[in-house]
């Protein structure tokens, strides 16, 4: 393959493929709070954070984690500025102590905190602002969760970049490029020396959350619960293993995950059911994980048409590339994977997204579902043709119709979830 393109997917492992602990949206919000403080150089009396919509949703129901069960956007705020350490990026709480909860809720309490709707227009936007006494400081992160975007001290910039425009920065980054042909090509031709230490840390990572979450009860506990009820089969184990995962880390679980695409769901989505599969088959490690580039890739392939934060529930993407991944696990080629990608496309597209929560490990499970079915219909020789819906003839148009659907036809939809979800807030 093209030199250009083997190092453009390289890259998009290596920018995607990254630790966090804690659902990522507030987590970015404890990010962004840390770093305020870290500017102001003092423990703040008052902070003002500043959210759009999709970031309100998104950190509205689910656990910080090291907090002792708080919730929301002036909790995840207060975690960031008491506890946090800014240079551990999305494990900006990683660090704290058997204290750190009791030490967050007294800041809480004592600290003056007011959370709002940002108006700058970005889908993806943070803006933190804290004061002590005559002194301010004032961090800012738009398009995606550590983007950086301003950083004032006392009303002077520090650091300014620009802001791409109203939605987030994918649709300039060159996975917009990329195809399934070349991620499959990639995933035969990879030197593994390149990218085998971010997928054994997404392997060892995710895999312990996922038996955390089979072990304990987090949240609905979809994993033990589809265990119980439905056998020790493959299939089934496939599924709960990634709703296990999302059981725990949506509702406080402090291991952390290797995220895709922004979201550890994704993530976990993505890699728990070929994990399982190879598992079950036996496959060789090399396999296991040249089919989790298959995976990992074609998740982002499939987000970047869509935008970090959506409508459009991102475990359906998720779900596509681990039904990806087992077929390429299973000896599928460039030809039954993509059938398997439209398959499942055309099975689950137009789930929404109405914020992260307990119920996303049932929305995780039902995604590996339409992706393990569509696998199994590729293999079978079966497939949904063009014409059918919004399905395309070429898997790159039935891509691009979806993404199109998520991005902007689900616009107003976006907007009613809000509505909906913040009228009693």
């Amino acid at each position: 393959m093209e030199r250009c393109v083997y190092e453009r997917c390289v890259a998009l492992l290596r920018r995607e493929l990254v630790p966090a602990m804690g659902c990522t949206e507030p987590i970015a919000v404890a990010y962004a709070a840390a770093l305020a403080r870290e500017t102001l150089g003092t423990l703040p009396d008052a902070a003002t954070i500043s959210v759009s919509g999709n970031i309100l949703k998104n950190a509205k129901s689910v656990v910080v984690p090291n907090t002792g069960g708080l919730r929301g956007i002036a909790a995840a705020a207060a975690a960031g500025i008491a506890e946090g350490r800014a240079e551990r990026l999305l494990e900006v709480l990683a660090d704290a102590d058997e204290g750190a909860s009791a030490r967050i809720s007294d800041y809480l309490r004592r600290a003056e905190f007011c959370v709002e709707q940002s108006g700058a227009g970005c889908v993806f936007d943070i803006g933190v602002r804290v004061r002590r006494g005559e002194h301010t400081a004032y961090v800012r992160i738009a398009g995606h969760h550590t983007n950086v975007v301003r950083i004032e001290k006392d009303g002077a910039c520090m650091l300014e970049k620009q802001v791409t425009g109203e939605e987030d920065d994918w649709a300039e980054q060159p996975d917009a490029t990329l195809s399934v042909q070349q991620i499959v090509e990639f995933a035969d031709e990879a030197d593994l020396a390149d990218v085998a230490p971010l997928l054994e840390r997404q392997i060892a990572c995710n895999g312990a959350i996922a038996e955390e979450g089979l072990k304990n009860d987090y949240g609905a506990r979809v994993g033990k619960i589809l265990l119980a009820s439905f056998g020790d089969g493959v299939h089934n184990r496939a599924k709960a293993a990634a709703a296990a995962g999302s059981d725990a880390r949506m509702n406080g679980c402090e291991l952390p995950v290797v995220i895709v695409s922004g979201s550890g769901n994704q993530g976990m989505t993505a890699s728990l059911p070929v994990m399982v599969y190879a598992r079950h088959w036996n496959a060789p490690h090399e396999k296991l994980l040249r089919a989790l580039i298959v995976s990992n890739l074609i998740t982002v392939h499939l987000k970047a048409g869509i935008g970090r934060l959506s409508a459009y529930c991102g475990a359906v993407s998720a779900g596509c590339g681990a039904g990806a991944g087992v077929c390429y696990l299973a000896g599928g080629d460039y030809g039954q994977v993509a059938h398997t990608v439209a398959n499942a496309l055309a099975i689950e597209s137009g789930v929404i997204c109405d914020g992260a929560k307990a119920s996303c490990a049932a929305k995780v499970a039902s995604a590996v579902e339409a992706g393990l079915l569509g696998m199994e219909m590729s293999r079978r020789g079966s497939e949904f043709r063009g014409g059918d819906g919004i399905v395309e003839k070429g898997v790159e148009n039935t891509i691009r119709n979806v993404g199109d659907l998520a991005r902007n036809g689900m616009r107003e939809t976006d907007e009613e979830i809000l509505r909906l979800m913040l009228k009693n807030m």
